[in-house]
């Protein structure tokens, strides 16, 4: 990413990822999703004039179809930055495997890296924490995250490290599915990524906790009967939709598929239909070869 030497042209970000990254929990489809990757160009804008800023995530993209779907337009917009953030929709499922989707990671982190690109991704909070009945995949995102720190050192990737900081736990930070942050939640993961790529304005106060304690929530039945009927709201038509193989993205496309100045508008809205989508074959797990470890590209 450019630094003290003003680039020839604007600075290029471009996000990719699934429903974190399109902003799921910080807006709505009505009056818009911002989300932390907005937030965070926000913040690169006034070190940057005429920062251009793409967004290609779409919700409910396992890390497969974020490589498949988004990893080739990301390379054709020529970004100086790109975020790279997917797997927490793999964690949730049956045949989770752990290699396959660090090797999905990898292989956006090479192909962004060899063009030039400094790159950043992030740890993924154990949700445990914040959904008692999902205490089964706990191992499955201590896993994870041991994979895309490996995979980002080998090619110079930073990465915020949200999941050690007992704040992400705090359930003002999401949304009432507590399955996506809430704006609280979306500023922190900003100011989480700033801080990494060291922008001027980045600090560690991200990590603090948010003011007064958080409210304590009831005991005893009354903490079953809530989780029952959290799992009826949100778990149980998640559930549904994976028994027919639905997904929340299906017929959706990226937010802002184009290069724009920050707080430009798309030029037009986004279709909202597009051809059914098919995941990405499981028959041979997809594992990026190793890479020589390398420091971030110097960029001008």
């Amino acid at each position: 990413m450019p630094g003290d030497d003003a680039p020839a042209r604007p600075l290029r970000y471009v996000a990719l990822g699934d429903s974190q990254t399109e902003g799921i929990g910080d807006g709505d489809d009505t009056a818009g999703l911002r989300g932390w990757a907005d937030r965070l160009a926000e913040r690169l804008a006034p070190h940057h004039p005429g920062l251009l800023y793409a967004n290609l995530a779409v919700r409910g993209r396992l890390a497969g179809q974020v490589r498949v779907g988004q990893l080739a337009p990301a390379l054709a917009l020529r970004p100086d930055l790109a975020t790279v953030v997917a797997g927490v929709n793999d964690l949730l499922r049956p045949r989770f495997d752990a290699d396959e989707v660090a090797g999905h990671l990898e292989e956006m982190f090479a192909a962004l890296t060899a063009q030039g690109a400094r790159v950043a991704t992030l740890t993924f909070p154990d949700i445990a924490r914040i959904i008692p009945l999902a205490r089964p995949v706990a191992s499955r995102v201590t896993a994870l995250n041991d994979r895309v720190q490996r995979a980002a050192a080998r090619h110079g990737v930073v990465v915020a490290e949200t999941a050690r900081h007992p704040v992400v736990a705090d359930p003002r930070l999401w949304s009432p599915d507590r399955l996506h942050a809430g704006p609280l939640g979306h500023e922190r993961i900003a100011a989480a990524m700033a801080e990494a790529l060291g922008l001027p304005d980045g600090d560690d106060t991200w990590t603090r906790p948010l003011p007064g304690p958080p409210a304590t929530g009831p005991a005893g039945w009354r903490r079953s009967a809530g989780e029952a009927r959290w799992a009826a709201s949100f778990l149980g038509p998640w559930l549904v939709r994976r028994l027919h193989g639905r997904s929340s993205g299906d017929g959706r496309t990226a937010k802002r598929p184009e290069l724009l100045p920050f707080g430009a508008p798309p030029r037009t809205a986004p279709p909202r239909t597009a051809p059914p989508r098919t995941a990405p074959p499981r028959t041979a797990p997809h594992r990026a070869a190793p890479h020589p470890a390398a420091p971030p590209p110097d960029r001008p």
